[in-house]
C-alpha cells in the first residue's frame, strides 16, 4: 500500500468543496431514480407535480450554487482512510477541518444555520456547537486514500423518520417488517419526512449500533444498490415493492412512488435480543464524496463504498 501524509490544507479543501457541493448538487443515481418515478406518476397529478417541482429545483440549485432544498439540516462528515496514510497534525485534525469547513460554509451562506442547543436553543451561527459537525471515522487496511463523504441531513427525515423498537427473536422477519410499516406510515404521513425516501433499516447490534447502522444505509448507499448476503437482498427489494404499494406517494400526496430504495444493514447481537431500527433519508438524498490520493491527487465520486464492498472502484 502506498505510505503518504495527507496536508492540512488540501484536506481542509476537500471537507469545504465536498460540504458545499452536497448543500447544491444531487447525485447521479439519485436525480436517475426521481426521473423514473416521474415517468412512472399519472400525468398532471399532484404526484406528477410534486416530482417536476424537486427536479426543477435540482436543476436551479446546480445551475445557481444554492441549496437543492433550503434546509440544509445536520452537517455530517464521513471519513473512510487506508491504514498507511498519515494526516499532517495528526488525527484530530480531522475533527478540526470539519468545524472549520462548516464554519466557514455557514458564514458563506452555503449552509444555513440550523444548529442550536437543545435546551437554551442558543444558535452560534456557525452549525459548530456540542457534537455538530458529527464526524465518523473508519480504518480500511484494504485501501490507500482517504475518502471523504458530506452529509446535509435534512431535518424534516431526521426529525420524522427516525424510529427503534427493541423486538424479540420471536417476531422474527414478520416482526421487523411490521415494525418497518408502521414506521414509514408514520414518517411519511402528511408528507412529514419529505418522501419519497430512501430507507435505511439496520437489524441487530447494540441499540446505538443498531441506529448507527441505519442512519448509514439511508445516507451513505447508492440507490439500487443490494445488500451482498442474498436473504437481506431479497428483504430490500421485498420492502421496496410493498411499500410502493402504499401509494403514499411523493410528499404524501399519493402516487406510486414512496421510496427510492430500501437499504439494510445487519450485525450480530445478543441471543434474546432482536434491535431494528430505521432512518429515513429525504428525496433530495444530498451526499459528496470525494478521494485524496497521493500527490494532493482528488477524485470525485458518484458515492462512497462506506461499507469497502468495492461499489465504487
Amino acid at each position: 500500500m502506498n505510505q503518504f501524509c495527507v496536508p492540512r490544507d488540501v484536506l481542509y479543501e476537500v471537507l469545504y468543496a465536498a460540504i458545499v457541493k452536497a448543500a447544491s448538487s444531487v447525485p447521479l443515481d439519485v436525480r436517475d431514480r426521481l426521473e423514473a418515478c416521474l415517468e412512472e406518476e399519472e400525468p398532471e397529478s399532484l404526484a406528477s407535480d410534486s416530482l417536476a417541482a424537486t427536479l426543477s429545483n435540482i436543476d436551479v440549485a446546480q445551475r445557481e450554487g444554492v441549496p437543492a432544498c433550503p434546509d440544509t439540516g445536520f452537517p455530517l462528515y464521513y471519513v473512510r482512510v487506508g491504514n498507511e496514510i498519515e494526516i499532517e497534525g495528526g488525527y484530530s485534525t480531522i475533527y478540526e477541518l470539519c468545524a472549520q469547513a462548516v464554519a466557514a460554509a455557514t458564514q458563506q451562506d452555503r449552509l444555513r444555520k440550523t444548529m442550536v442547543h437543545p435546551l437554551t436553543r442558543h444558535n452560534p451561527g456557525t452549525n459548530v456547537i456540542h457534537s455538530m459537525p458529527h464526524v465518523e471515522i473508519r480504518f480500511d487496511p484494504n485501501i490507500d486514500y482517504l475518502e471523504v463523504t458530506a452529509v446535509p441531513k435534512g431535518g424534516g427525515s431526521e426529525i420524522f423518520g427516525t424510529f427503534y423498537r427493541m423486538t424479540t427473536p420471536a417476531d422474527g422477519l414478520t416482526g421487523i417488517k411490521k415494525f418497518v410499516f408502521d414506521s414509514v406510515l408514520r414518517a411519511t404521513q402528511f408528507g412529514k419526512s419529505c418522501p419519497p425516501n430512501v430507507i435505511g433499516v439496520a437489524i441487530g447490534g447494540t441499540a446505538d449500533l443498531c441506529m448507527k447502522l441505519a442512519k448509514e444505509a439511508a445516507v451513505l448507499r447508492p440507490i439500487g444498490d443490494r445488500h451482498p448476503e442474498r436473504l437481506i437482498a431479497d428483504m430490500e427489494a421485498e420492502l421496496i415493492e410493498d411499500l410502493n404499494a402504499l401509494a403514499i406517494g411523493p410528499m404524501g400526496l399519493g402516487g406510486s412512488c414512496t421510496v427510492l430504495d430500501v437499504h439494510i444493514e445487519v450485525a450480530a447481537t445478543h441471543t434474546a435480543a432482536l434491535p431494528v431500527a430505521l432512518n429515513a433519508q429525504c428525496s433530495v438524498c444530498r451526499r459528496a464524496t470525494a478521494r485524496l490520493y497521493d500527490a494532493g491527487v482528488v477524485d470525485w465520486r458518484g458515492h462512497p463504498d462506506w461499507f469497502g464492498r468495492g461499489k465504487n472502484d
